[in-house]
């Protein structure tokens, strides 16, 4: 069995500003289940990267282990990447953040991976604000070793060991934005329209943008007694707003009432329909989104879409007021300045 992607192409392929086209941004021929949400997640990175132009070699993809964290083998095959031990790839993506300010940074994780042993890495890389986009693909099951409950599995929720979970899940939506994440969403690996605008916005946030995306088990997790299956999750999401994210170019304006929606055509000619979000949801209130999120987990609902932002993030490379030029373009001479220079700091300390 062969499993290389085949070179060739359609020559007639849509070209993003870049002349890239989609085959520029692909990966590895994916080897988790068919039907896994977590490659409907690839194929929304792919498709977010491209329509940004954004140049591969611009990016850099960390992850840690678990399903989840094999998948950036699948998309972006020509950007940077690193795949850490379980747990620790908020701790790398810092370190390569702090070297390297230049480039995009996106880490994919799982809910086994950033809920329980990377638990204490996720907390700190919220409270740094690192620049840096992080996707959770949250299934509810440790994949890997066989489907046992996660610690974000749902109370009375049944994996296919048959089992309901008697343990209270962590909600990683409300922990992030309890410890004072600038930019949080959620959203689901089958809705397509809504996920790769999310992400799109999450790369142009300045900051750490954390995008919970709930990611269906075909194997161990697609039963009827599963809080996580795809059927549930169709039956039970509820939209916080319709959104859309438009490249930084020209400002287009509109006005509209709120709860209507409008049409606004775009600069290659397209059109968006926009509808005014829940009156009840504030996107720049973290109170407002935690009791939102409360109310229709208390209908059994799932509230996916832009939950929060700050627009006025400051990241911890302004909070620490480092140098602009990245650590590796540094020479000796900027590094090793010298002993008159060591001890004018140590004067400023006294």
């Amino acid at each position: 069995m062969s499993y290389a992607i085949p070179g060739f192409r359609h020559p007639n392929l849509p070209k993003n500003d870049l002349g890239f086209t989609t085959k520029d941004y692909e990966g590895a021929v994916s080897t988790l289940c068919a039907g896994c949400g977590h490659d409907s997640i690839s194929a929304a990175i792919i498709e977010a990267c491209f329509e940004l132009s954004i140049p591969p070699h611009h990016v850099a993809k960390l992850s840690g282990i678990g399903c989840s964290s094999k998948t950036p083998t699948y998309f972006l095959g020509n950007s940077h990447g690193f795949n850490s031990v379980h747990g620790r790839m908020p701790a790398v993506a810092t370190g390569a953040n702090m070297a390297n300010r230049d480039l995009i940074y996106i880490g994919v994780s799982g809910d086994g991976d950033t809920a329980s042993i990377g638990m204490g890495q996720f907390v700190h890389s919220v409270r740094r604000n690192v620049d840096m986009v992080y996707i959770c693909e949250n299934n509810g099951v440790y994949g890997l070793t066989k489907g046992q409950d996660s610690a974000t599995t749902d109370i009375g929720s049944k994996s296919k060991k048959g089992e309901p979970n008697a343990m209270e899940p962590i909600d990683l939506c409300s922990v992030a934005l309890q410890l004072g994440a600038t930019f949080v969403a959620q959203s689901f690996s089958g809705d397509k329209h809504q996920l790769v605008p999310l992400i799109q916005a999450a790369i142009a946030h300045r900051g750490f943008a954390f995008i919970n995306v709930i990611s269906p088990c075909v194997t161990f997790n697609n039963t009827p007694g599963s809080t996580k299956s795809y059927d549930f999750i169709r039956q039970h999401m509820a939209s916080s707003n319709t959104v859309d994210f438009v490249p930084h170019a020209e400002e287009i304006t509109t006005e509209y009432a709120p709860g209507t929606s409008t049409s606004v055509t775009m600069h290659d000619g397209s059109a968006i329909n926009l509808q005014k979000m829940d009156p009840n949801l504030d996107i720049h209130s973290r109170r407002s989104a935690l009791a939102l999120m409360q109310e229709y987990k208390a209908q059994d609902k799932v509230l996916t879409g832009l939950l929060f932002v700050d627009e006025d993030s400051q990241d911890i490379h302004t909070t620490m007021n480092t140098t602009k030029t990245p650590l590796r373009a540094l020479s000796e001479k900027e590094l090793c300045p010298g002993s008159a220079a060591l001890e004018k700091i140590n004067q400023s300390l006294r």
